[in-house]
């Protein structure tokens, strides 16, 4: 004979219960969006050290304005291109401000080490000397046209009379460094070398033009 064991109705009730709130918290968890990643931060910083060398007092005194980029590369995004004139963006990698503004403290460290001022000094518009540097940002971007990718940084520089508003020279310089990883950080790796090797030249011409 078999023996029927009858569950009483409230187990049955809980039973049922606990369930459904299985089935909710499953169908929850599927709907939930998955957690998106942090962000990673990545700077330009001066690859070189040193005391800045001392200018004669007869030299004059630089003024630089706070750098300018082009339109797209005026943000803290780090811009890539797979396509000519397509500019892309790393989804969760960014500069830690937008590239002019890190450039600034980078172009006096810069000049500063020639000796070819008297002083040099990162100002807005208001502040006067005997010479100003303007520059723009024209690209800062990580090429995946080649293998391997390389990033290419270009500055275009005028340096004027602070007195009169002439322009007395002016330079466009640019610089390519192959990534030694085909990623942000070795995009972010190469784009510190290639605007060194910039800042490098723009220093020597501006020393020229005191010769």
């Amino acid at each position: 004979m078999k023996v029927i064991h009858k569950i009483p109705a409230a187990r049955q009730g809980r039973l049922v219960a606990a369930a459904l709130c299985l089935i909710t918290l499953s169908a929850c968890s599927g709907l939930r969006p998955a957690a998106t990643p942090q962000p990673a931060f990545y700077s330009l910083d001066s690859t070189r050290a040193g005391v800045p060398t001392v200018a004669p007092m007869a030299a004059p005194t630089l003024i630089i304005n706070p750098p300018h980029a082009a339109a797209g590369f005026d943000s803290s995004r780090i811009i890539y291109v797979r396509e000519n004139h397509k500019l892309e963006y790393f989804a969760h990698s960014e500069w830690v401000d937008p590239p002019a503004r890190m450039l600034g403290p980078l172009l006096v460290a810069a000049v500063e080490r020639t000796g070819a001022f008297r002083s040099v000094v990162l100002a807005p518009g208001a502040a006067a000397g005997d010479l100003r540097l303007d520059t723009e940002i024209i690209r800062l971007q990580h090429e995946f046209q080649s293998s391997p990718s390389r990033v290419r940084f270009t500055l275009r520089a005028y340096l004027v009379d602070d007195k009169t508003r002439r322009v007395l020279a002016w330079r466009e310089f640019d610089s390519a460094v192959a990534a030694t990883s085909e990623d942000p950080y070795g995009g972010v790796l190469a784009a510190n070398l290639a605007v060194q090797a910039v800042l490098e030249n723009l220093s020597q011409f501006l020393a020229e033009r005191q010769k």
